[in-house]
């Protein structure tokens, strides 16, 4: 925690939270954060967020983290395997995040980065600064029950955004101003869709989507995207659709906003 009185370090933070397939609007509003002269000084992000987050970070430009998974499916990136703990791994996923991002280490990324997590065995959050950039990652995308719980230093980590889908908590103090993109909505379901992983996401999507709430709140400037709520978390066939979202409402809320960044 910063002194009160102390001047932030970096003057512009982005805190990006977890989607699944809806954080490809990450890479859209990032573009057009670029595009309006605006670079984060920091960068924090969790689950999807940190996807992104790490990429961006690495000095990927958005419309190479979206072509990184064009054609990809969700069996490409998991392996589904016998329950313990989760029922699919990440191990696939962890092997994809080594070789697409050229930055190994967190603490060598050109923007500081923070990873949220949730310290399963703690029941705490946590955001990780330094070590392997794709462990973090995969461990803040750890979905409880649909993934196993990622093991780092002999302690389990599950997905970030079970206590805080938006990471706003980890950089508040340490930015001037903070910009915050949720793509997390959540809209009414038919009841037909009820089955054991589908249940347990959409519990984890209504958790998320509460918790976001007073880090939303912490932002001098939020991004959000309602026209993505249909999307199935895992459906990596609308990439582009999503992206796009995610570009025109980033422009939209710089247009809108009085805060001079």
């Amino acid at each position: 925690m910063l002194n009160l009185f102390s001047k932030p370090p970096y003057r512009i933070g982005v805190a990006l939270s977890g989607g699944g397939a809806r954080g490809f609007a990450h890479a859209g509003a990032l573009m057009a954060l670029e595009q309006a002269g605006i670079r984060p000084d920091i960068i924090a992000g969790v689950s999807a967020g940190s996807v992104v987050a790490a990429m961006y970070a690495a000095g990927l430009h958005p419309r190479k983290i979206l072509e990184l998974f064009n054609g990809a499916r969700f069996n490409d990136l998991a392996e589904f395997t016998v329950p313990h703990g989760g029922f699919f791994s990440l191990d696939r996923f962890r092997r994809f995040l080594s070789e697409s991002i050229p930055v190994a280490n967190l603490e060598d990324m050109p923007i500081p980065t923070v990873v949220g997590v949730t310290n399963f065995d703690s029941g705490k959050p946590e955001a990780f600064r330094k070590g392997s950039v794709s462990e973090a990652v995969a461990a803040s995308c750890s979905i409880p029950i649909v993934f196993q719980p990622a093991v780092i230093n002999n302690t389990r980590y599950v997905d970030g955004g079970l206590l805080h889908n938006l990471p706003a908590w980890a950089i508040r103090d340490e930015c001037k101003i903070l910009i915050g993109i949720n793509c997390s909505p959540v809209r009414a379901r038919d009841i037909s869709r009820n089955g054991l992983i589908d249940t347990a996401i959409r519990t984890f999507n209504l958790v998320a989507k509460s918790n976001a709430v007073p880090d939303l709140a912490m932002c001098d400037l939020s991004i959000s995207f309602d026209d993505i709520a249909e999307l199935n978390v895992f459906d990596l066939s609308q990439t582009e659709r999503v992206f796009s979202i995610g570009y025109e409402a980033a422009l939209k809320a710089l247009r809108s906003t009085s805060i001079k960044i």
